[in-house]
């Protein structure tokens, strides 16, 4: 694994204090206070709904150039416009500029999707497109083999990645093909900011895992947070678990 010093994005802080709704999430507040430090090639984003994962990950990959409902750099289609003004109040220190990169939502891929076969279909265009994602329209693959097609055949060893919870589609089992093919890239000098819920994901080797809660954002070890706890406790008695739960 590359070290520290080949890091893409090594930092985030903010320049100002961002407006309104955005000084309530746990994670800005956090980085009112201090800057958040990248030091591994893979860093997760974990914690409950509403502590600022996805916001926080959308502001980087927007300040970094990203379109806000995903793609590359080049990707400027919008269906509607709901992301936060708070990469205007980032500021990134970086290493080194990707030659490469890609946002993934996994809310708006449809919406990614459908743009790459728009630019297909335009006369002239040069493409197509679509063979940089395996020569399949992503539209005629289910939702996992979508997701797999464009880290496999799209994503590369010199790029810079934000995932926004990549398990949403995924099978246990093509979860770990996933975790396969970062880890690959991760070696190789890509750096990927991932935000997810997957106890699975965060098993990942020498990945830095920045857990998110109400108090601010802390680093863990993947078995110290809520998720593998919950997880575990689950799967080790599902019985008494539901019984908790359901009062039956």
């Amino acid at each position: 694994m590359m070290d520290e010093r080949a890091l893409f994005i090594r930092s985030v802080s903010l320049t100002d204090e961002p407006y309104g709704w955005l000084r309530d999430i746990p994670a800005i507040a956090h980085l009112m206070r201090q800057e958040i430090n990248l030091t591994k090639p893979v860093t997760f984003f974990v914690g409950e709904n509403g502590t600022g994962k996805s916001t926080l990950l959308e502001a980087i990959a927007v300040a970094s150039g990203f379109n806000p409902e995903g793609g590359t750099r080049n990707f400027n289609f919008s269906t509607q416009d709901t992301h936060s003004s708070l990469s205007r109040s980032l500021r990134l220190v970086r290493n080194r500029y990707a030659k490469d990169g890609f946002f993934l939502r996994a809310e708006s891929f449809y919406n990614v999707a459908s743009y790459i076969d728009k630019l297909d279909a335009e006369p002239g265009f040069g493409g197509p497109l679509i063979d940089s994602y395996g020569g399949v329209s992503l539209h005629d693959q289910s939702h996992g083999e979508s997701f797999l097609a464009l880290v496999q055949h799209r994503f590369h060893s010199d790029g810079l990645y934000f995932l926004d919870e990549p398990e949403a589609a995924l099978s246990p089992m093509r979860l770990l093909t996933l975790m396969a093919e970062i880890h690959s890239l991760a070696k190789d000098g890509a750096q990927f900011l991932i935000a997810t819920h997957s106890p699975i994901l965060m098993t990942l080797p020498n990945a830095q895992i920045l857990q998110f809660t109400a108090a601010g954002i802390e680093e863990v070890s993947y078995r110290e947070t809520e998720h593998f706890q919950i997880t575990k406790q689950f799967l080790d008695s599902p019985e008494r678990m539901l019984h908790y739960l359901l009062g039956e």
